[in-house]
């Protein structure tokens, strides 16, 4: 029997909601202000998965022009039936302070990689909305709600109101279902029905290292719903020590072979110090649940902390081919492990056709703005990768910048930047962002003038980033490895790459860091940047 290794999906892929159709698993994850939104991974047997598609692609389906950090899709549902699709979602527009604006909606596709609806817009009485295809054939909404006002819960219950599918929109009364066990803080609702019991299963304890899966039943889809003896399900509060920490925000399967597994969120932290540093932000792993003699579900161990190494179903072994680690730009689309902030690319900014084999960055705003950055970028999902590219850019003045950057958000950031300076001439700078406090990490640029081209080179290894250059022209030969061969010189020092964490990142910051490639020209003439290609390994 094959053996799930946690986490399934590493790096930046929280909140997730699994779906069985058949033979075929998917599990989507949550994107925040990353476009396009929502990832779907998908399995045949529950260890091995591979990104497959995105089904908020375009803006008319998602818009998030200047939307906060870590705002944006949160908690995405993903369910089957009646030969369809259906993914519901929260655009969160704004999750600061005691408000929070965030309307939920409706999107269904008759295959998994499309093509998706238009959104039907649902509410925005709060966020994590989820979806029952109950028995009958009657469909019902859960959502956590919101509260605003002084000395009340904010995390003030889950409602359940019913969708007609007839009239596209919700019906009837909205009844607040549940108010929460004593561990508070309930959002991720997710309702079942199983051998004539409701579950409603939610997250609890906050999304840190408190975090936790919690159950309640009823006969009656309205409640009242008793709250689990043997609550939490699944927390890795009181194992301060786990592999696997923050553990919480569960959706569960029932398994080709009859057993039942649950999806989950967690967290692999480094420690810089004595601190906790959450550099590959939330990921998703997989425990095996088992239903007990009374009706209720427990990890298949009897416990409740979450396994690397967990038993996997009985199903025939089904591994994806190795994905290529470089991408030569030399497709009609960018690879499905790129993502863009708040909007989509489109070839006003981002073009692979004007100069075949390269990407073609416009400059545009700065890595601060929330509106119009020219900036691709991927996840990164081991503590020990590197990204590398190689950029023709010819900068006429210091407002125009092109390069490689570590990103968590527009807050927090380290850039080695191709720009001009006026001793120097064209240059690489070295740029850092600490909680929107902005860095010149170089005194002296480094001088690269009559470079046509210049290989640049990021490197993270736990908690250190270091950037590198060279020249010249590669060697021949295969790519991958002729750009080893290269002289790279690095450029100290090396930078804190915990600060592209959750834990070091002030106010909201739910995503992960990232490594990719920008172009800036705050001049406003959106001076182009050529790419030859990116290369993403871990080693």
């Amino acid at each position: 029997m094959a053996t799930i290794r946690n986490p399934i999906l590493p790096g930046f892929n929280p909140d997730p909601s699994i779906c069985r159709v058949g033979e075929d698993y998917y599990i989507a994850t949550s994107t925040f202000e990353w476009f396009p939104g929502v990832q779907i991974h998908h399995s045949r047997d529950l260890v091995h998965w591979r990104l497959i598609t995105h089904p908020l692609d375009r803006l008319s389906q998602l818009d998030m022009t200047g939307n906060a950090c870590s705002s944006g899709i949160w908690a995405p549902c993903l369910t089957y039936s009646d030969g369809l699709f259906w993914l519901l979602y929260t655009d969160v527009k704004c999750c600061e302070g005691a408000f929070k604006d965030t309307p939920n909606y409706l999107v269904t596709a008759p295959s998994i990689t499309g093509p998706w609806s238009e959104p039907i817009y649902l509410n925005a009485s709060g966020f994590d909305p989820s979806l029952l295809h109950d028995d009958d054939g009657r469909k019902w909404l859960v959502n956590q709600l919101w509260e605003f006002r002084k000395d009340r819960n904010r995390f003030a219950g889950v409602v359940l109101q019913e969708y007609s599918v007839a009239q596209r929109r919700l019906v009837g009364p909205v009844k607040n279902i549940f108010l929460g066990s004593a561990l508070g803080t309930t959002e991720g609702p997710h309702l079942y029905k199983i051998n004539g019991w409701y579950y409603l299963m939610t997250a609890e304890g906050g999304t840190g290292y408190g975090h936790a899966v919690t159950l309640a039943r009823s006969r009656q889809l309205e409640g009242p719903y008793e709250v689990g003896p043997r609550n939490p399900v699944l927390t890795s509060r009181d194992c301060p020590d786990a592999v696997l920490l923050r553990a919480g925000h569960g959706s569960i399967v029932q398994a080709g072979d009859g057993q039942w597994y649950m999806a989950h969120l967690c967290s692999r932290p480094v420690l810089v110090g004595d601190k906790p540093r959450c550099i590959l932000g939330r990921e998703t792993a997989i425990q095996k649940v088992r239903w007990t003699a009374d009706g209720w579900l427990e990890l298949a161990d009897g416990g409740k902390s979450p396994k690397v190494e967990v038993e996997g179903p009985n199903l025939k072994e089904h591994p994806w081919p190795a994905e290529p680690t470089l991408d030569d730009f030399d497709g009609p689309k960018l690879s499905v492990h790129f993502a863009t902030l708040r909007l989509p690319a489109e070839e006003s900014w981002l073009s692979l056709r004007q100069r075949p084999g390269w990407m073609r960055l416009f400059g545009r705003q700065s890595l601060t703005s929330r509106h119009r950055q020219s900036l691709v970028a991927r996840r990164v999902q081991s503590l020990h990768c590197q990204a590398t590219t190689c950029v023709e850019f010819d900068p006429e003045h210091f407002q125009q910048m092109a390069g490689l950057v570590g990103i968590y958000n527009v807050r927090v950031w380290h850039y080695l930047a191709v720009t001009r300076d006026e001793k120097a001439g064209k240059c690489l700078h070295l740029f850092s962002c600490d909680n929107g406090k902005f860095e010149q990490v170089l005194d002296t640029p480094i001088s690269i003038e009559g470079w046509e081209r210049v290989f640049l080179r990021a490197r993270i290894e736990e908690s250190k980033l270091t950037f590198f250059y060279a020249g010249g022209a590669l060697p021949p030969g295969d790519k991958e490895s002729a750009l080893d061969k290269l002289d790279w010189k690095p450029i100290a020092p090396a930078l804190d790459a915990s600060r592209l964490s959750d834990d070091y990142v002030q106010g909201p910051s739910f995503t992960g860091a990232f490594l990719g490639l920008c172009c800036q020209d705050l001049s406003g003439m959106q001076k182009p940047a050529d790419f030859d290609f990116f290369q993403y390994k871990e080693m």
